[in-house]
């Protein structure tokens, strides 16, 4: 045989050895991946396995309305666990069944790695936490450090226990935004600002180098509110917390203790015990017993949120009430859950249609965003309206701007004092770059029919005329803004302005002035409904609407999680970690602002005093510089 004759057929049995490592990997890759699932499903809990004992919450991320869907690849290819969200309603329910059944001797939550919740929810949560006190049962809060979340939750404990290394600080509602203004000035990018509204600040940060005096007025007047709402809570919870010494020196109360945060925690009455985990551990063993299982120190009896949760579902006797959940940043199209996509949210509300639905409730959790898309939920919640079905708002959180928009339909709206609602107005603003790219020696040119051809130019300019328009357009969308509310209120248009100009307002103002009509949560709104639709208690329940289930994605969570333990660390820690996790938080903020200014499309009814409100508005804190994550990038 040649040369030339024996190389096809190596090059063959090249071919063939690589295709049969492929097939292998791919085999062993399969085999690995399908062990785990076998495994983890195996492991899972059931309601059968719940035991006497504890129940343990034990949060590694965020409180939220609606948890975020989870991309199984994407939760795959992280370098790190991702942090989790947290329903707050199933938080509300498991604590509420757990002070009713004898099997739950005390409540546990290990705090050490929440990321943060809104003010409603952290209220909501203490209530049900003081209810299964009432029931006589312990409650017991560990944290290797605490901050405002935090401390509101452990205040409503029968034991606040901080690791010795931690400590408790309160920093208070508040703090600075970022203005782009002579920055955009020098790279020469001109930012076109359309908007109605004294207060609709969203567009300041990059038109301005500061806050204008009158954002800066209702800011304070939101901020105040806020921070009173905390300070009542926590001292109805805590008679002896020394706020105003934790809060207004926090240096002379620290150095007062030598610097050490736990010390200075339990002298201010923030905290009740000083120990690690295991020292903790062992006492909730005294309370529920030793876990039968695991017998390293520390360990107790506990059952997890998820096994108590499926022990207690959710009742589906008598006629249903639809709940449907706007959570999270309003813009077109399918996003969410997590984002409240227009186009998911209408599609779910009009699938729904033929059910037998007794009366809707829509469960508002949005700083607002796209005004298309809160206007194609409005019309989809309106079409319930017209059918004769009584349509109740409940605002948590926030429920501003087009999360008021979408509220405009409802004939009674339920609210909490904490509660950040209205900023009644629209912008838009678009970027161009003639300046910037002038300096580079590119210019434009050409030639026009009409005033408006080629426009709008982002690379030339905006002319005068589309610039005319488009401020004309916004100017139409808030009146029509301000009919809706009007029509809704039963006040006039003129009214609604005073009251409107994009200002924002806490709960109980916006009772004050008409944009609320009644203090109360979902459950309050449910039971209004149910009142309405003439159903005596024990002949409706609730029906979610468009919500998914996703348990490949929970699966993900908990192979890529911890699980349920005490003591692991903390997101927080010291002071050194949480400057550390406020400076990631900055960086976030920076990506999601300029992103917003670039590719937000049409006019928009956003709010930016708004406090960012965890696990919500969309910026990508994921970890994508693992190999893998880097190789599917390419």
């Amino acid at each position: 045989m040649t040369e030339t004759q024996s190389q096809p057929s190596f090059a063959r049995r090249v071919w063939r050895l690589l295709v049969a490592i492929k097939d292998g990997l791919a085999l062993i890759l399969l085999l690995l991946f399908f062990g785990v699932l076998y495994a983890a499903l195996s492991g899972r809990s059931s309601p059968a396995s719940v035991k006497e004992g504890a129940l343990l919450l034990s949060f590694k991320g965020a409180i939220v309305e609606e948890p975020a869907f989870i991309d199984p690849l994407e939760q795959l290819l992280e370098q790190q666990a991702p942090a989790r969200e947290y329903r707050a309603r199933d938080v509300v329910r498991a604590l509420t069944t757990a002070a009713e059944d004898d099997r739950i001797k005390a409540v546990v939550l290990d705090l050490s790695e929440l990321t943060g919740a809104g003010m409603v929810h952290l209220q909501e949560i203490g209530e049900a936490m003081d209810k299964v006190r009432a029931a006589k049962k312990p409650v017991l809060t560990y944290a290797t450090a605490y901050i405002d979340d935090g401390l509101l939750l452990a205040a409503h404990s029968s034991e606040v226990w901080v690791d010795p290394l931690g400590g408790a600080f309160i920093l208070g509602p508040g703090g600075k935004n970022l203005y782009y203004g002579k920055l955009l000035e020098k790279l020469k990018i001109t930012a076109h600002v359309f908007r109605v509204g004294t207060y609709k600040s969203a567009v300041e940060p990059y038109i301005r180098s500061d806050m204008s005096p009158e954002s800066k007025q209702a800011a304070n007047a939101l901020a105040g509110a806020l921070w009173d709402s905390w300070k009542a809570d926590v001292l109805k919870a805590r008679p002896k917390a020394n706020i105003d010494l934790a809060s207004q020196k926090p240096v002379e109360w620290l150095k007062a203790s030598g610097g050490d945060g736990a010390k200075a925690a339990l002298a201010a009455g923030l905290v009740d015990k000083i120990g690690d985990s295991v020292t903790f551990g062992k006492r909730v063993a005294e309370i529920v017993g030793e876990d039968d299982v695991d017998s390293r120190p520390g360990k107790f009896a506990y059952n997890r949120l998820s096994t108590w949760l499926a022990a207690n579902p959710l009742s589906d006797s008598g006629r249903p009430i639809g709940v449907i959940t706007i959570a999270g940043p309003i813009v077109d199209g399918e996003e969410g859950p997590g984002v409240a996509g227009g186009d998911r949210i209408a599609e779910a509300l009009d699938e729904a249609q033929s059910e037998d639905l007794a009366a809707l409730v829509v469960r508002v959790n949005s700083p607002g965003g796209s005004v298309l898309a809160s206007e194609r939920i409005r019309t989809a919640i309106e079409r319930w309206k017209a059918k004769g079905v009584p349509v109740v708002v409940s605002m948590a959180n926030v429920a501003a701007s087009g999360g008021y928009w979408v509220a405009t339909p409802a004939s009674r709206i339920f609210a909490e004092s904490a509660t950040i609602t209205g900023s009644i107005g629209i912008f838009a603003v678009v970027p161009s770059f003639e300046r910037a790219l002038g300096d580079w020696g590119i210019n434009t040119d050409g030639v026009q029919t009409t005033p408006l051809s080629g426009q709008p130019d982002l690379v030339g300019g905006l002319s005068p005329e589309i610039s005319g328009m488009v401020q004309s357009n916004i100017e139409n969308g808030y009146s029509r803004f301000l009919a809706l509310v009007a029509k809704s209120r039963g006040k006039t248009p003129e009214q609604i302005d005073a009251i409107a100009q994009g200002r924002v307002w806490d709960g109980g103002t916006a009772r004050q002035n008409g944009l609320v009509d009644q203090f109360g949560g979902l459950d309050d709104a449910l039971a209004y409904a149910a009142k309405e639709a003439k159903l005596a208690d024990g002949e409706w329940h609730a029906a979610y609407l468009g919500q998914m289930t996703d348990p490949l994605g929970d699966l993900v969570g908990e192979l890529t999680g911890s699980g349920d333990r005490t003591g692991s660390g903390g997101a927080q820690g010291d002071l050194a970690g949480l400057a550390k996790a406020q400076q990631m938080g900055l960086i976030d903020r920076v990506l999601g602002e300029v992103k917003r200014l670039v590719s937000t499309g049409g006019a928009q009814a956003y709010c930016l005093e708004c406090p960012v409100q965890p696990g919500s508005l969309g910026t990508d804190r994921r970890n994508r510089e693992g190999f893998w994550a880097r190789l599917l990038g390419i």
